[in-house]
């Protein structure tokens, strides 16, 4: 008897030790300002409506998690702020998630949101803080004003506007916004199809490094800028990867969709040292290119020529 109590004794201890648990995202640095990668595909998503090629089939049947519409994630622990960019379809899920990783409750809102122009990916999003969802109050949406104008004078999003869910904050090409001592965002335009709004970059600045974000533009070719001494002046550049090459988008008149190619992006970096490109991650992945898969041979290729490509949950103190 004595022996069969100190075996029960002896398993539930051993239990007790071993249950298993959910384990939450790894908690944050405490201190100083970090960056989150929070979507890395096309405003499609993926699988994308009505697609039915490889590359979605089996996404309909056993969805990918990890396949958010970019998005980054700023988070400023010193003065308990996070800032989020691009307001995507995902932009639930991505805020709980940047939220989640800052330690705030997943229902604060952001301190501020920064959208680079008016496609659907990067700003409808916006709808969440509207009635019919959160009914937010005042949460700071940086614009250009182009945009600016849009959102105020268009419906829906007027009424986030009237309705004071979202407030609306002036932001001019080349002039920086000081966020806090530790961290501020200078917007930049960039040429690409500005049907309702400007198109923008950002470069974040936090007090250890900076970061160049440009997920849409048309080809480098056509900006006024040298794409190669930009990514020289900063420490991360998440950049246009759309579409890895012509063939992918067969079906499409590229004129009407244009993206610098992967493929002519790796031309163009190639001649930079290896310190250089390895500053470089593809972001903004259709759900055509074959950078979404590690297995592919384009992933391979990309990465053994230096380069590297966002992944979701990507994090780095800045």
């Amino acid at each position: 008897m004595k022996y069969l109590i100190l075996f029960f004794v002896f398993f539930c201890y051993s239990c007790n030790e071993v249950k298993p648990s959910k384990a939450p995202i790894e908690n944050s640095e405490k201190s100083g300002v970090e960056l989150v990668v929070l979507g890395t595909v096309q405003d499609g998503g993926a699988p994308h409506i009505g697609c039915v090629k490889s590359c979605c089939a089996e996404l309909w049947d056993n969805p990918d998690e990890t396949l958010k519409v970019v998005s980054l994630g700023v988070i400023d622990h010193d003065n308990d702020e996070v800032y989020i960019f691009e307001a995507t379809p995902d932009f639930p899920e991505q805020l709980g998630m940047l939220n989640e990783v800052a330690n705030r409750p997943k229902s604060q809102m952001p301190n501020g949101i920064f959208i680079t122009h008016a496609h659907i990916g990067h700003y409808t999003g916006l709808m969440f803080l509207g009635r019919e969802a959160k009914g937010s109050k005042n949460v700071p949406v940086y614009t250009m004003p182009k945009f600016h104008s849009f959102l105020s004078s268009n419906g829906p999003w007027d009424q986030l506007v009237k309705l004071e869910n979202i407030k609306l904050i002036s932001i001019h090409n080349g002039e920086s916004v000081e966020l806090s001592k530790n961290l501020k965002i200078v917007p930049f335009t960039v040429p690409h199809r500005d049907e309702y709004s400007e198109t923008v970059g950002f470069v974040i600045e936090g007090p250890k490094k900076k970061i160049l974000f440009i997920p849409d533009i048309d080809k480098w070719s056509k900006w006024e800028v040298d794409i190669i001494e930009k990514v020289k002046e900063v420490d991360i550049a998440y950049i246009d990867a759309t579409f890895f090459d012509a063939k992918e988008i067969n079906n499409r008149d590229i004129s009407e969709i244009p993206h610098p190619f992967v493929i002519e992006s790796i031309k163009l970096f190639g001649a930079l040292p290896d310190s250089e490109k390895a500053k470089i991650h593809f972001i903004h992945l259709n759900h055509t290119n074959p950078l979404l898969d590690e297995k592919s041979e384009a992933f391979k290729d990309v990465i053994d020529k230096g380069f590297n490509i966002a992944q979701f949950k990507d994090r780095a103190s800045i």
